[in-house]
């Protein structure tokens, strides 16, 4: 029994090894672009793009700043799926404006403010996006104001 044991440690080893590097042959996750930035919105302040720049470009606008961990399987997969989800609610390089935009200015308050966005994982990751209390409440205004365009 004794000798089984360490048999078992090491074929598990090796069969984990063995998938970690099969699910880097996934083709899902590894496209990392960054198309052109159409139009942002206009900004209320610099503060306030500087706020969203830390806390939210790097997934709901086309100036995502990939890191080195996001070409790595099974994190590349969550890491990208979170961008491509995030622009696709809102975007700021791609901005639309108008009434469409307009009526996110409540979901986006909602979210920062449960602490929902960023979202846990990211905060981890990059400290810079860790905001304050009166961060949070100079994002939030601020946001509200440039998505009604007020």
């Amino acid at each position: 029994m004794n000798r089984l044991f360490p048999r078992i440690i090491v074929r598990s080893a090796v069969v984990a090894i063995g998938l970690f590097i099969a699910i880097q042959l996934v083709p899902y996750g590894h496209e990392h672009n960054n198309p052109p930035v159409v139009r942002e919105p206009a900004w209320d302040s610099a503060a306030t793009r500087e706020l969203a720049r830390r806390a939210c470009f790097d997934c709901h606008s086309n100036q995502t700043v990939w890191p080195w961990y996001a070409g790595i399987a099974p994190v590349s997969w969550l890491i990208y799926n979170d961008v491509v989800e995030g622009r696709g609610k809102l975007n700021f390089s791609d901005w639309l404006g108008g009434r469409r935009e307009g009526e996110k200015a409540g979901e986006i308050r909602k979210e920062i403010e449960e602490g929902e966005m960023p979202p846990i994982q990211y905060r981890l990751a990059h400290p810079g996006a860790r905001l304050s209390g009166e961060e949070k409440g100079l994002l939030i205004k601020g946001l509200t104001a440039t998505v009604s365009g007020k």
